[in-house]
């Protein structure tokens, strides 16, 4: 095992103390992840009221109950559904039911192993680009956050859409992040638990970029469909191709742009995080950091990693295993209860709130040793970590589609970039992890860059 001598990585402050409706508010304002006590990396489950009744649970087999077995009793919370469906529509990210299970069997082959691995080369091309950007900033500290970001959205972008026909990538980004910024927040209403139907303030006024996007993506849907798929076929060839093996029946142009534009936003947005939560990671443990280069060098020699690379790479790839533990995109998660049920020996009525507070699950004191610590070799073998202790793509029927699709370029870019470069901290600027609609680097992640 390395030998860890690293100091421990940045972390949210969790609060010791009892919140009420106000604090709670000002604590989602700031960070979601404040809402989450102390406590809670030490106990299966925390029950209380804020507003509305709520259960926040980290035991493994009632997190199972909640995602698996009892899927259908514990939809998406309304909050969850109020801040995305004006961006993504009734698309797979937030549809329940009847409405998510075609539309899951329907995009299911597209993200195929086969057609994963296909698309293998737009990753590798995309890690070469980053490189050529980074070799201009040897020497000097750069923002990875930024440049991650850059990166997978060239990815995405690449295929999804992927002759650009009618769409202009930067305002297509600009506008998800302006979207991002302006609606995310959770509202007072929400934590008092007021029904959908009352409008949220900060969401009144907000969108007319969201607009102008699936204006935009919805003529290029039709462009396609008038000159034929490409080769190899992208994203949207392989949506437009596919259909419900049980009813045979196919997206609309409106299906079609609300899925491409939910897999824009979260098929560029979490691997970026992933990436640059791993560089900070290893910038910050030099011997780790050392053993992935030679790791990669020896398989790399100076090119970028293809997907043949990958089963070669397996410290790099417990690196991303290990960022994804420590700073999981998708940090804490809510459902609302249709159904009375028991979780760990606890009443759950319906309506209650139950909360998935995946940040504490994943530095939880009974399931983790020394949980803050940066520890690749815990995913040595990673069939020894129990389903339900780690849940970074989430898990059950409801598991992100995308999970194969975003492992296979966060190792390609990674063990790219860690060949190339050698990372250093720069003092006074360490990340701090802020969550509002996933769990971001507030401030950027800087770290200076210099040739290996």
């Amino acid at each position: 095992m390395l030998d860890v001598t690293s100091p421990l990585p940045a972390r949210v402050a969790l609060h010791t103390e009892p919140m009420g409706v106000w604090q709670s508010f000002r604590a989602a304002q700031r960070n979601v992840l404040e809402l989450i006590p102390e406590v809670a990396t030490r106990v299966p489950i925390l029950s209380g009221r804020t507003g509305k009744r709520w259960h926040m649970l980290m035991d493994p087999e009632g997190l199972k109950q909640v995602l698996r077995d009892r899927v259908d009793d514990y939809p998406k919370s309304v909050v969850t559904k109020l801040i995305l469906e004006p961006a993504i529509g009734d698309s797979l990210f937030v549809a329940e039911g009847a409405q998510w299970m075609w539309q899951r069997r329907t995009a299911a082959p597209v993200f195929s192993h086969r057609n994963v691995s296909a698309l293998g080369p737009v990753m590798t091309a995309a890690a070469e680009r980053s490189v050529a950007r980074l070799d201009r900033s040897v020497g000097r500290a750069a923002d990875l956050f930024d440049e991650m970001v850059t990166a997978t959205f060239e990815v995405i972008a690449d295929v999804t859409f992927s002759d650009g026909s009618g769409f202009d990538r930067a305002s297509v980004h600009e506008a998800i992040e302006q979207y991002i910024g302006a609606t995310a927040k959770v509202s007072l209403l929400d934590v008092l638990g007021a029904p959908p139907w009352v409008p949220r303030p900060n969401r009144l006024f907000t969108g007319s970029a969201m607009r102008q996007t699936k204006r935009l993506a919805d003529r290029a849907i039709e462009a396609r469909k008038a000159e034929g798929a490409k080769a190899p076929p992208d994203l949207l060839d392989l949506l437009m191709a596919g259909s419900d093996p049980e009813s045979g029946r196919q997206m609309t142009t409106a299906e079609m742009r609300d899925n491409l534009l939910t897999f824009i936003v979260a098929g560029h947005e979490t691997t970026a995080l992933t990436l640059s939560w791993a560089l900070y990671l290893c910038a910050l443990d030099p011997a780790v950091q050392s053993a992935a280069r030679e790791e990669a060098q020896a398989v790399l020699g100076d090119r970028a990693a293809t997907v043949a690379d990958l089963a070669r790479l397996p410290l790099v790839r417990r690196i991303v295993d290990e960022a994804l533990r420590m700073y999981p995109p998708a940090a804490f998660l809510s459902r609302t209860a249709m159904a009375a049920d028991i979780l760990c020996g606890r009443e759950v009525r319906p309506g209650d709130t139950v909360i998935l507070p995946i940040y504490a699950l994943h530095r939880h004191r009974l399931l983790w040793e020394d949980p803050d610590a940066f520890r690749p070799d815990r995913f040595t073998d990673p069939k020894a970590v129990p389903r339900f202790q780690y849940l970074p793509f989430g898990d059950g029927p409801r598991i992100c589609i995308g999970a194969s699709f975003a492992l296979q370029e966060a190792v390609i870019v990674l063990a790219t970039l860690l060949a190339r470069f050698r990372f250093a901290p720069v003092p006074g600027k360490e990340p701090k992890p802020v969550m509002i609609l996933t769990l971001r680097p507030q401030g950027g992640v800087w770290l200076k860059v210099e040739r290996a």
